[in-house]
């Protein structure tokens, strides 16, 4: 494989991971913030629990699959992986479950957002120590590109533009323009839009807004 092959896979997975640590650490502080709407952080947990769990769901199904193909030795480590992604998936249904914009209990939402949060940076601190150098060692460019263009067709569409944000909060202009050059050429020119609403929104979430 490629030196650049590598750099594709490993970048691309390394900011997804970043901008998943980013965006739950975001929700569970945001949550306290008087000055944060309730609608905003409504908005970012829907998009938090629709893409957590659009991710775990490929690596399951798909990317897994082909590591385990070509490196069986792996496949239980794989497993013990998905079995932390079934614990999150009940932290994120607790998420889901948790007073909405109507109740504004957010404690509540707080302690729900603090758990998924717990839970991510832990299983990712485990996931990357195993993932990395399997990306490298046992994934073909093409490959990866066929996984990675599958992943974005399939991504959830809800608050898409806060992946925009998020990227550019975690990765160099280039690493971000990488990630997002899999997006589909129409997309592609939304992409300015995205970004300025998405720098918008996680001003007021992370209360620069105030004052």
């Amino acid at each position: 494989m490629s030196t650049n092959a590598e750099a594709v896979a490993v970048t691309e997975t390394r900011l997804i991971h970043a901008f998943h640590r980013r965006a739950t650490t975001l929700l569970s502080e945001a949550a306290l913030r008087p000055s944060v709407p309730l609608a905003a952080l409504a908005e970012l947990r829907e998009f938090l629990v629709q893409n957590l769990r659009h991710h775990h769901a490929t690596e399951d199904h798909q990317l897994w699959p082909m590591i385990a193909a070509v490196a069986p030795e792996a496949a239980a480590q794989l497993a013990a992986l998905s079995e932390e992604h079934d614990a999150l998936d009940a932290a994120l249904d607790a998420l889901e479950a948790a007073p909405s914009r109507e109740d504004g209990d957010r404690p509540g939402l707080q302690r729900a957002a603090e758990a998924v949060r717990a839970l991510v940076h832990r299983h990712l601190e485990h996931e990357e120590p195993i993932l990395f150098p399997a990306l490298r060692e046992h994934i073909s460019p093409d490959e990866w590109t066929a996984f990675s263009r599958e992943v974005v067709a399939t991504s959830p569409s809800a608050a898409a533009h806060l992946i925009v944000g998020f990227l550019d909060q975690v990765g160099t202009p280039e690493e971000v323009a990488l990630v997002l050059s899999g997006l589909p050429e129409p997309a592609q020119r939304f992409v300015p839009v995205m970004r300025d609403q998405a720098h918008a929104a996680l001003a007021v979430l992370s209360g620069a807004t105030e004052g």
